[in-house]
């Protein structure tokens, strides 16, 4: 893609990270205009951020790219620990569970960072987006109507600007946000993609090595002939050259150097936690790792950053299509921020054993019960809890009904009379087999949580008003 082709859009996303391609394809669907730009000539390359939890999945689903994340990823091996080249036993750090009426996902997903890549930029060109790759962002000014932004291939106009170019944030460095944090682990880490001779480690485990140098895993990648390897590395830095992983692995393993027939990708970094000040100056956001630093630990820094872009397009669709009002863009900060906050401490409680992965880690029980877009209870859920899913009757799965870009105005186990207006942008579904909500009227935001609940309409037409819906009581 040349930047010729596009010169002003409504929002240009700098980096092509999971959350700017997860941000891309959500806005892509709405007919927003968008447009990333990478650094980087290419896609990333390693498997960094291989877990998705559950709540992910339902994201990916909606977005609709659940057929190839099944297709290319698989459950999270059970761990296996060894000692002196002998296995010692199993070791699952998980928490599985069977799917249910109302949670079709129980157990965390791995995949390699770069197939999520892969995969939300296949979609974005299905919904005819793109990447302008070897584009590096180097400044921006705003205004009243717009962002002007600086890349090494020219300039662009856009009405908003977000920021998903990583912890080390080049877009939040120009705009002076502080991003407070502290280092989990002082020890570095290295990361690597390598490949093992089939003879020498099956692939059914995820393969635990602890000694007095730390502790060293080698975790299988589906859908690859590769396993991904974390050492932390006690003294010194680690060497991250083909030959130096090859050298740590033999030292560490039971396994050769020779065993180690590729190292496809390596890196290393010290573990961090660390939350920026605000998540908006004006016309620019951040999303993703520019806005939240995790450890690994846990799973949860490639999750909330998706989950940050899903937060996020709708609002932004709403403002750029729809009419809704600049306040809308907002509850942002105010509904995301304090859920990265949540996550980071939950990632640091378990990389420093204070924790355990558990239900916490699925992400499914986070919400916006306290943000400012929830109003009003009914049957068993509040506003700013995640819509569950469950049978819609005759219409199918509600995640089924919620799919897709729209709102969706469930009425449970009720003959209220509801607004005519059906179209596009607002769904109306009457069931009366939803369990897991009880009886009662439920608007369910874009991305699947509860905006408004009530037993009767009252209130509703206006709350619907905030997010730029126009409802016909008529």
């Amino acid at each position: 893609m040349e930047l010729n082709d596009v010169k002003e859009t409504g929002v240009l996303i700098v980096g092509a990270g999971p959350s700017g391609l997860a941000l891309a394809c959500d806005l892509a669907r709405r007919g927003v205009r968008a447009l990333v730009v990478e650094q980087a000539p290419s896609l990333f390359p390693g498997s960094r951020g291989k877990g998705i939890q559950p709540r992910t999945r339902e994201v990916l689903d909606d977005l609709g790219v659940g057929d190839a994340v099944r297709e290319h990823g698989g459950p999270a091996p059970v761990g296996m620990t060894w000692k002196d080249g002998e296995r010692q036993g199993a070791y699952d750090m998980f928490r599985r569970a069977a799917p249910t009426e109302a949670e079709p996902y129980g157990e965390p997903w791995t995949m390699p960072q770069w197939r999520t890549q892969e995969i939300l930029f296949d979609r974005l060109r299905e919904l005819g987006g793109d990447v302008l790759f070897s584009a590096a962002f180097t400044g921006l000014s705003q205004d009243d109507d717009g962002v002007t932004a600086r890349l090494t291939t020219g300039e662009v106009r856009a009405s908003y600007l977000v920021a998903a170019d990583g912890g080390r944030s080049t877009v939040r460095r120009t705009l002076s946000i502080a991003m407070e944090g502290e280092t989990v682990d002082p020890s570095p880490t290295l990361v690597a993609d390598v490949r093992i001779e089939e003879a020498a480690l099956d692939r059914l485990n995820w393969h635990i090595f602890l000694d007095e140098a730390g502790m060293l895993t080698l975790c299988p990648l589906p859908g690859t002939p590769d396993f991904q390897l974390v050492a932390q590395v006690k003294e010194g830095s680690p060497d991250t050259t083909p030959e130096g992983v090859r050298a740590l692995v033999a030292a560490r393993t039971h396994l050769s150097a020779d065993d180690v027939t590729e190292v496809r990708w390596s890196s290393d970094f010290r573990p961090r936690a660390a939350l920026a000040d605000r998540f908006r100056e004006g016309r620019v956001f951040l999303a993703g790792d520019a806005a939240h630093v995790h450890s690994p630990a846990g799973g949860q820094g490639l999750n909330t950053s998706v989950q940050d872009a899903y937060n996020l397009g709708w609002k932004l669709g709403q403002v750029l299509l729809h009419g809704a009002p600049d306040a809308l863009l907002e509850t942002y900060d105010q509904e995301r921020r304090p859920v990265a906050a949540e996550m980071l401490g939950l990632s640091t409680r378990i990389h420093r054993g204070e924790q355990e992965r558990g239900t916490a880690t699925q992400q499914l029980g986070l919400g916006y019960r306290e943000g400012p877009l929830a109003s009003g209870r009914a049957g068993l859920l509040e506003a700013g809890d995640r819509a569950p899913d469950g049978s819609a009757g005759g219409s199918g799965r509600l995640f089924g009904a919620f799919q897709g870009p729209h709102f969706t105005l469930l009425a449970v186990s009720t003959d209220v009379a509801l607004p005519t207006h059906d179209g596009a942008l607002v769904r109306i579904l009457r069931t009366e087999a939803a369990e897991a909500y009880g009886k009662g009227l439920f608007l369910v935001r874009p991305d699947g949580y509860i905006g408004w609940a009530g037993e009767d309409t009252s209130g509703l037409a206006e709350y619907a008003a905030r997010l730029g819906l126009d409802l016909d009581f008529a």
